[in-house]
Formats: C-alpha cells, structure tokens, sequence
C-alpha cells in the first residue's frame, strides 16, 4: 500500500482480481491478470494517481525512464522525428504512453513549429492530467487521444511501451507446454498452470522447467499500427532482444519483472496495483508483426548508437557537468545503452533513417 492511502483503495483490486478469477472457474490466464493489474480503470497500477515516474525514491517514483533522465534524449529523438517529417511531408507527431509527458515536452521544444499537431494516445486518465500540466506551454497543438484512431500520418514514437503490454507465460516441463496462470489459496493469489498448444515462436532447445513469456499484444498493436499508418514512421524505444537471445537456454527464468521503489523483484502476485509489470521485447516478434502488416524495418540497433547517430555526442559536448553525468546513463552499456534497442518502421515514405546509419543490427533480428 501506498504512503497515505486508504486501505479500501488497495484491497479493491485485488478484489476485482479475485471476483474475475472465480467467474473463470478459479483459473485466470496471466495476460489477463497482468492486464487488470496495470490498467483496471482507477484501480490498476497506470490508472491510479500515483507518481510512477521520477528519478529518486524519494520522489514516491518506482522507476526512471531516459526522457526523465535527461532532455537530450528528446533532442537526439528529435532529429529522426524532423529528417522523416520531412521525407514524407507530414506535420503530425504520435506518440504512445507518454507517461509524465517529459518525452513530448523535449520533442515539442526541438522540434518547433515543424510539428502542428502532438498527439498523444494514453489509457490512464490520471497520466493525462500531469502530461497536461507538464505540456500546457504548448497549448493546443498537443491532441489526446484515448483509442488508436482509424487513421494516421507522420511520425509515431514510444519509449517503454511494448514491455507494458500484458504477455502470455509459458512453462515446459521436458515433454510438454503449459500456460501459466493465477488462481486463489485462500484469499492469496497463486499460480496454476494448464496444458496448452501455445509455443514459444522460437524452435529452442529448451531445457526443462522454461518459463517464458509471448507477446501477442504487442505483436497485434504492432500490425494494428501498421494498418492505420497511412504514411509516415514509427520508432520504439525499449529493453530486449531478438528471438534467438530472448529464448536462449540459458534464458531459461524468463523476463517477467516488477519495480517498485527504485527497486525490481520477479514476483507479480504480491503488491498487486502497487508495482508495475514488465517483460522484455522480443524484437524479432515485433519486426515480423509489422513487416506482415505493411511496415517496412527501417533499422533496428542498441539505444546508444541510435542516439549517437542522431548527434546526442555534440549535444553532450554543450552541456554542463551534470547534463553530462545524466545523459552518459542513456550511453553506457551496463546502463541502458545496450540493453534497451530502438526499432523503426516506415510505409510510403522513402527514407534512410539517421538512427541506423551505423551499427544496424537488423541482421539479427
């Protein structure tokens, strides 16, 4: 429970959860909890009013994101924003989750006049009221938008939100696969697997006791997307890897992880609307969705050559001591500049996108 909240407010959720469980025969499937978890209207963890976002525990945040980190990250993103804007002579920025709206805001002041119309998709209501105090400078060139609109043109960005969308585990015990779920001891939630015909889109090997996660959220948001976008292009900005790294035997525990407090644990079922919910991208998934669905793969590559490539190198060489020290986190390998991976898609619109200029990695997706 969070400093100051009522105790009602907590336990509703779990309520909800259990009510939903026992409605499915005392089985629920994991997609499905994690969904009601995150995103149950005022209930779920990005639905409430809570700070998620910030640099410190001391703020009441759970974790920080790079556009928290340091406003260069917008400025880098930007330039790849204005080099398509101007391929496909379009004005129009989307941009997916926009959490505290820090990401827009460093984009909006980059970018200028060059963009007409920001529009921001969101589900949480909540986080809609901050983006709103955060981004009022701008007025009413910034759009929100509360569903995936039936058309679109011009650039879409997202930065950590594919590792948001509910995924399905799976578990295999040496012969067989099963799908992991939640069921109830008593009033505690547990889990409970059931056999399935799910598989992991990845041949293996794998080694016995596997729990796995699948995207087929994010992989339909994906090909939803590329079906909408009349023009333009999209870049995702997130932690994880390509097929063959993401299903690697050694791998074998999976990537489901909870943050909470500036700290992590791998267990979803306690807390439960008090911590956020994540698993890694399989980038190779998410590459085929849109490839499938009319997206061409710009590039994809690691967080650090995408920001190097677009000139963050020349913005750090203008910033003071502390800009420097905030923005190398967004760099450095043991940080965020390996592991998080930048993908990008475009459809009519002819470009050699600036963030893959070196070190493209789409060979390996």
């Amino acid at each position: 429970m969070r400093p100051n909240e009522p105790a009602s407010v907590s336990a509703a959720l779990p309520a909800l959860i259990r009510r939903a469980i026992a409605r499915d025969g005392g089985w629920l499937p994991f997609d499905r909890f994690m969904a009601m978890a995150l995103y149950a209207p005022g209930l779920g963890y990005y639905s409430r009013g809570d700070r998620q976002f910030g640099t410190l525990p001391s703020s009441g945040s759970d974790f920080v994101t790079a556009p928290e980190l340091s406003p260069l990250f917008g400025h880098a993103l930007a330039r790849q924003v204005a080099q398509v804007l101007d391929a496909c002579g379009c004005d129009e920025v989307w941009e997916f989750g926009a959490g505290s709206g820090a990401l827009a805001r460093s984009l909006l002041e980059a970018l200028g006049e060059r963009v007409r119309r920001y529009h921001i998709v969101d589900l949480s209501g909540t986080l809609r009221q901050r983006q709103q105090q955060v981004l009022q400078a701008h007025g009413a060139r910034v759009h929100w938008w509360d569903a995936l609109p039936d058309t679109m043109q011009g650039v879409v960005v997202g930065n950590e939100v594919l590792d948001a969308m509910p995924v399905q585990l799976l578990r295999f015990d040496g012969e067989r696969w099963f799908e992991r779920g939640v069921s109830l001891d008593g009033e505690r939630f547990a889990w409970a697997d059931q056999e399935t015909t799910l598989r992991p889109p990845h041949e293996g090997p794998f080694v016995p006791g596997t729990v796995t996660e699948i995207h087929p959220q994010a992989e339909a948001f994906v090909a939803t997307l590329a079906e909408r976008l009349s023009r333009g292009a999209a870049f995702f900005i997130d932690y994880g890897f390509p097929a063959a790294e993401y299903y690697h035997p050694q791998r074998h525990g999976g990537t489901l992880m909870c943050h909470r407090g500036h700290r992590a644990d791998p267990d979803p079922l306690s807390n439960v609307g008090d911590k956020d919910i994540t698993a890694h991208v399989d980038f190779t998934g998410i590459a085929l969705a849109g490839q499938e669905a009319g997206f061409e793969v710009l590039g994809y590559t690691t967080q650090a050559r995408f920001l190097m490539n677009c000139g963050l190198l020349a913005d750090l060489a203008q910033a003071d001591a502390r800009g420097i020290a905030s923005a190398q986190k967004l760099l450095n390998e043991h940080e965020m500049g390996e592991l998080f991976k930048v993908i990008g898609f475009g459809k009519d619109c002819p470009v050699e996108a600036l963030g893959f200029t070196e070190g493209d990695r789409t060979h390996k997706l």
